[in-house]
């Protein structure tokens, strides 16, 4: 058996023991996290009892962003329990800002952190430099010591040495064969507004048509708002249908704004996003 199968294993002894726990001693009403689904696959899983709890797991099938199930908490409202989550790097990182904006009360939610090399088919794991979540209540399982590969950095690298022209043309392609699914809006735990501004008629700031021009208005506008928010989980590139690169397009604004501001989202539940805040130096600069 490999390292990595040990590991797995090991942390998914850990996760149900600690969600057992919990569970028993009756300090969450139930637990988010993995268990297996169909042909091989992992999907998102609530655990309400300690023999629930059993089917927890997790290894690197475990693809799924489950900071957006929190929001349900918030929908709840005064009657929203406490629950556990299971937890990465970037899940954690997802928490850390929905609670920073007021969409979660931190108190409300047992975070068992666990450590991360990265899961299958994610461009992002491959910048990604944190190997454990920057919040938890319980951290389970081994940190792996892996250098995060530079695939999605050498690819941000090669388009960003192209002429202004030709990476117009390469983002004007890829946006063209937009469908407007919202796949990638409806999976990012940022996109929490209750009418998103590519659905609002009155007054029509955007059409819903699927047209070249308002595909890139609309991957352009949703871009701007998750500048200084984006935790680069990478799960709007992983759900499109059409492939396209959206996780290198938000990388490329998260890099600007980690250049011009020296700031990474989600590292804290404090410190205000750039946008969101105001310096006079900034000004004197």
């Amino acid at each position: 058996m490999d390292r990595d199968r040990r590991l797995c294993l090991s942390t998914s002894d850990d996760i149900r023991r600690v969600a057992r726990e919990l569970l028993e001693k009756g300090e969450v009403a139930r637990i988010y996290g993995y268990a297996e689904g169909r042909r091989g696959q992992v999907r998102p899983f609530i655990a309400r009892t300690p023999a629930e709890a059993e089917r927890l797991l997790f290894d690197r099938r475990c693809v799924h962003n489950l900071a957006l199930y929190l929001l349900d908490l918030k929908a709840e409202g005064a009657e929203a329990p406490r629950v556990g989550v299971v937890m990465k790097p970037c899940d954690a990182r997802a928490l850390n800002v929905l609670v920073l904006e007021h969409q979660l009360d931190r108190a409300q939610v047992h975070v068992i952190g666990v450590p991360c090399n990265g899961v299958e088919g994610k461009r992002a794991c491959g910048t990604c430099p944190d190997r454990t979540p920057p919040t938890y209540d319980t951290l389970v399982g081994e940190v792996p010591t892996e250098e995060p590969g530079q695939a999605a950095e050498d690819e941000l690298a090669r388009l960003l040495a192209l002429p202004p022209e030709e990476r117009r043309r390469f983002w004007a392609e890829q946006f063209a064969r937009c469908i407007r699914c919202y796949a990638c809006r409806q999976v990012c735990p940022m996109c929490y507004c209750e009418v998103c501004i590519a659905e609002k008629l009155d007054p029509p700031w955007e059409s819903i048509a699927i047209a070249p021009s308002e595909n890139e208005f609309y991957h352009v506008l949703r871009g701007y708002h998750l500048i200084g928010r984006c935790i680069e989980c990478g799960e709007c590139e992983r759900v499109c249908p059409m492939g396209i690169p959206v996780f290198l397009y938000q990388r490329y604004l998260a890099e600007e704004v980690r250049r011009t501001f020296d700031f990474r989202p989600g590292m804290d539940a404090e410190t205000l996003a750039p946008f969101m805040t105001f310096r006079k130096e900034e000004l004197e600069g």
